[in-house]
C-alpha cells in the first residue's frame, strides 16, 4: 500500500515538473522569436493572406485565345499561387496560424519576402513558357488573352479587354506593354516584364514596363518587373502584389541621367490609382538619377484620388513624392519605408511634397522598417 502511494506521489511530481517546463516553453516570453527571424531581427508576420484566385485556363502554353479568364479581385490581397520550386532551393514553410496578421506598418520586417510582401518567389509566371519572338507587336483584337509565352519584343495595345497572363516579356522598345489612348480593360497578371540593359532605344535605356496612355484603369498584379527606368507609369489603375526591383540607370538621349521611379503618375488623372501590397525597390543612386520609389507628380495636372496602402517601399531621392500643394484624395496608410538603401528610406528622406491640408488626404500608420514613425514634410 505504501509502495502505491509512493509511486503516485512520484508521478505527480513528474507531471508538475513537465507542466512547468511546457509553460516556460510556450509562454510567449520576450525572448521567443517568430520563425525565420533571429533574436535581434524584427518580428515577422505569422499569417498569410488568402490564396490567389485561380487564373488557370484551358489554353495550352504559348497559346493566344479570345476568351479571357475572369479577373481576380485585387482588394482581397491574396497570396499568389505556388510556383515550381527551383532545383536545390528549399520550399518555404506554409504559415498555419489562424490569427490575423499584424498591420504591415507596425510589423518590423527584415526583408520583404520574409514578412509576406511580394518577391521573386511569389510573382511572375506559374506555368511553362513557349519562346516567341514578336518584335514590336501591335495588338488589335478585343478580348485577346496572351498566356504561356516567353516573348522577345513588346506589346503595343490598340484593343479593349486584353489580358496578358503567365507570360514573360523581354523588351528592347520604349516599353514592355503599352495601352494606347481610347482603349481600356487591360490586365497584366502573373507575368515578368524586363529588358536587356543597354539594348533599349533611349540611348540604350528603356522607359516603361507597363504604360497606360488611356483614361481608364488597368490592372497589374503578381508581376515581377525590373530594369525599366519608370517601371509602372499611369494615372489610374490597380497595382497590387507586384515585385518591382533592379531598376537600371541610364543616360538618356538628352545626355542626362534618366530619373527613375518604380511607380510614376504625372497627375491630371480622372480615375483612381490604387497601389496596394507591392514591393517597390529603387536602388538607383542619387548621382545616377534616382527620383522616387513612388512618384506622384503634378506634371500634367493636379494629382488626385490615389491610394498607397500596405507596400514595402525603398529608395529614390525621396521614397514617396506625395503630389504637391494641389493634391487631394491621397491616402497613404500602413506602409513600410525600408532602410535597406538609405537611413531615411530615400536618399533625402521618406516623403516630400505632402499636402497635409488637401481635401481627403490621409497619412496614417506609416513606419520605417526599423519601427520609427514616418512624419511627412510639408508640401512646397
Amino acid at each position: 500500500m505504501s509502495r502505491r502511494v509512493n509511486r503516485t506521489s512520484l508521478a505527480g511530481l513528474l507531471l508538475a515538473g513537465l507542466l512547468a517546463v511546457m509553460g516556460v516553453a510556450c509562454s510567449g516570453s520576450e525572448h521567443s522569436t517568430a520563425q525565420g527571424c533571429s533574436d535581434d531581427r524584427p518580428i515577422c508576420r505569422t499569417s498569410s493572406p488568402s490564396p490567389s484566385p485561380s487564373a488557370t485556363a484551358s489554353a495550352t502554353a504559348g497559346e493566344a485565345t479570345d476568351r479571357p479568364s475572369p479577373s481576380p479581385t485585387p482588394t482581397a490581397r491574396p497570396t499568389p499561387a505556388k510556383r515550381p520550386t527551383p532545383a536545390g532551393k528549399p520550399t518555404p514553410p506554409t504559415a498555419t496560424s489562424s490569427a490575423p496578421a499584424a498591420p504591415a506598418a507596425t510589423t518590423k520586417c527584415a526583408s520583404p519576402g520574409d514578412c509576406g510582401f511580394p518577391d521573386a518567389d511569389s510573382t511572375g509566371p506559374r506555368i511553362a513558357l513557349k519562346p516567341k519572338k514578336t518584335g514590336a507587336w501591335a495588338i488589335r483584337t478585343d478580348g485577346l488573352v496572351i498566356r504561356g509565352q516567353d516573348i522577345t519584343g513588346s506589346l503595343d495595345i490598340y484593343a479593349n479587354n486584353v489580358t496578358v497572363i503567365d507570360t514573360k516579356i523581354t523588351s528592347d522598345n520604349w516599353w514592355g506593354i503599352n495601352l494606347r489612348p481610347g482603349y481600356s480593360g487591360l490586365k497584366v497578371l502573373h507575368s515578368t516584364i524586363t529588358a536587356v540593359p543597354g539594348k533599349g532605344p533611349d540611348n540604350g535605356g528603356v522607359d516603361y514596363a507597363v504604360s497606360n496612355m488611356g483614361v481608364s484603369p488597368i490592372e497589374v498584379g503578381w508581376c515581377d518587373v525590373s530594369v525599366f527606368g519608370d517601371a509602372l507609369s499611369m494615372g489610374q489603375g490597380n497595382l497590387h502584389d507586384n515585385y518591382v526591383h533592379d531598376i537600371v540607370p541610364f543616360v538618356n538621349l538628352g545626355g542626362e541621367w534618366q530619373h527613375t521611379n518604380t511607380v510614376i503618375s504625372g497627375g491630371g488623372n480622372t480615375g483612381h490609382l490604387i497601389i496596394r501590397h507591392n514591393t517597390l525597390l529603387n536602388p538607383t543612386s542619387l548621382e545616377q538619377g534616382a527620383s522616387g520609389s513612388i512618384g506622384l507628380f503634378a506634371d500634367t495636372g493636379v494629382v488626385r484620388n490615389v491610394t498607397v496602402d500596405d507596400n514595402w517601399i525603398a529608395g529614390g531621392a525621396y521614397a514617396l513624392y506625395g503630389g504637391s500643394t494641389g493634391a487631394t484624395g491621397i491616402r497613404v496608410t500602413g506602409n513600410v519605408f525600408s532602410t535597406e538603401y538609405h537611413h531615411g528610406s530615400g536618399g533625402y528622406g521618406a516623403v516630400a511634397h505632402w499636402n497635409a491640408g488637401g481635401a481627403g488626404n490621409v497619412w496614417r500608420d506609416n513606419r520605417m522598417s526599423d519601427g520609427r514613425l514616418v512624419k511627412p514634410e510639408p508640401a512646397s
